[in-house]
């Protein structure tokens, strides 16, 4: 289950980061469609947005289904 989280994470910040190279980059002078890179950067964004509910529920399911168990700190100690 940590591996799945680990991959899932590292697929929001690939797109995340994909989505900032299309940001960054220079319009072809050739280009004859000048709103297709920020398709592109939208697209990215869309797919980090999809990815990251994806993993929130993966979590809350596994959650339910005993598979991963909320630690953290005792209060009072």
């Amino acid at each position: 289950m940590k591996a799945l989280i680990v991959l899932m994470l590292l697929a929001v910040l690939g797109a995340l980061a994909s989505a900032g190279v299309f940001m960054l980059r220079r319009r072809p002078a050739q280009s004859t469609d000048p709103s297709a890179r920020d398709r592109r950067m939208a697209r990215a964004l869309a797919l980090r947005i999809a990815l990251s509910v994806a993993l929130f529920l993966i979590i809350l399911l596994a959650w339910a289904l005993g598979w991963v168990k909320p630690t953290g700190f005792v209060a009072g100690t």
